[in-house]
């Protein structure tokens, strides 16, 4: 069976749970993979290719994205999201709403981003999320990304969500980091939800039940 399926992965699991899922559920015995790894904090589109479709798996990643997130601010985390050990935490006060904004809109355009100690990005071989679980910390190299749309959705300190446009190689738990040492206090990625890959939305997206309970062929 060739073909893309757009999943909705939920929080909780890794993007290869969801392949794993799906090739026992199926009993799928042919090539599988997805087009773009997400977090297992976040949740949203998730692409998976199979099949033949496996050899395009890579034009995805190319294509921008879209988030909702959430940063808390006060909070350091060693891995820069909520699931991380928390490493230093602020009072978040005398922060305005008109700074909140001026700081937000200042990440619009291309910007310089280093990427988290834990990701998947890879060093001699081997994912740096492997050498943090034995204790190495490796400093990611900072990349260009483009930020081409950041839009503050709440306010309600000391969270804020907010939406954004980016494009590949972005860190979403990075910018949540950035914006909270630009505000003074810290900050880490509360929550994630990717609702766009390239023509993907999350609106046409199917949940891992529904695709068990209606068939893989559907979608």
């Amino acid at each position: 069976m060739d073909g893309i399926i757009n999943i909705y992965k939920p929080r909780g699991i890794t993007s290869y749970d969801v392949i794993r899922i799906i090739k026992k559920e199926f009993n799928f015995k042919d090539k599988i993979g997805h087009g773009g790894t997400l977090d297992p904090i976040g949740e949203g589109v998730l692409i998976i290719c199979l099949g033949n479709m496996t050899k395009i798996s890579n034009n995805f990643l190319n294509f921008d994205k879209e988030y909702i997130a959430e940063v808390l601010l006060g909070v350091k985390t060693d891995t820069d999201d909520i699931e991380g050990k928390i490493i230093e935490e602020k009072k978040v006060e005398n922060i305005d709403e008109n700074k909140i904004i001026e700081v937000f809109k200042s990440f619009e355009g291309e910007i310089e981003q280093v990427p988290p100690f834990v990701s998947a990005i890879k060093y001699k071989g081997k994912p740096l999320y492997k050498y943090y679980r034995k204790g190495i910390k490796i400093q990611p190299p900072p990349r260009k990304v483009i930020i081409k749309k950041i839009e503050i959705l709440k306010i309600a300190l000391p969270y804020i969500e907010f939406k954004v446009l980016c494009s590949k190689g972005t860190y979403i738990r990075s910018l949540c980091r950035d914006i909270g040492e630009k505000l003074g206090c810290g900050g880490t990625q509360n929550k994630l939800i990717r609702t766009k890959v390239g023509p993907f939305r999350i609106e046409n997206s199917v949940k891992i039940e529904k695709l068990k309970n209606e068939g893989i062929e559907k979608y």
